[in-house]
């Protein structure tokens, strides 16, 4: 029996949450940090019972970046697993979508500080693996960027179909 997605799942599991990627208009994207880390996250959570995966979405972006997750722009990236940064022994496995946002992220809730930065290595900050070996090169792969030249500034409706199994 598997354990509902808000619950984290048991100390053996995976904690289960749902990632946004949010890309500014030069290719960035946004990456979070929560208080008490050093190291950046997307912007996300865990479900609350009864939820979906957008409505998770819409719920924390307005909480941590009091920003509005734009009705019909979500575009599911897949879902990725790796350690979980703020909660050391455990794991995380995220659904993350490409999403676009309406109003100037800030940092709310448990968020202390956001980077825009450069989808590909070398980071300005400290990015966690989850978002550094799996959503980060996932979202290069989609929008078509082999990792050399200028970044692809497109909107995430704009994108190629992501291709099945990638999700």
């Amino acid at each position: 029996m598997s354990a509902p997605l808000g619950d984290g799942g048991d100390a053996a599991g995976p904690i289960r949450t749902v990632a946004a990627v949010i890309a500014g208009g030069d290719g960035r994207v946004l990456l979070v940090r929560k208080r008490g880390s050093s190291t950046f996250i997307q912007p996300g959570g865990k479900r609350e019972p009864g939820e979906d995966a957008l409505a998770t979405l819409a719920r924390e972006l307005d909480e941590e970046l009091g920003v509005r997750l734009l009705p019909g722009s979500a575009r599911r990236l897949g879902e990725f697993e790796d350690a979980a940064v703020n909660e050391p022994g455990r794991r995380v496995r995220a659904e993350a979508f490409v999403v676009e946002v309406e109003g100037e992220p800030r940092p709310g809730a448990e968020i202390a500080e956001t980077a825009w930065v450069v989808p590909r290595p070398p980071y300005p900050v400290p990015v966690a693996p989850l978002s550094a070996g799996h959503i980060l090169p996932a979202l290069m792969a989609v929008a078509g960027h082999s990792g050399a030249g200028s970044l692809p500034v497109l909107a995430p409706a704009q994108w190629p179909p992501i291709p099945p199994g990638r999700a």
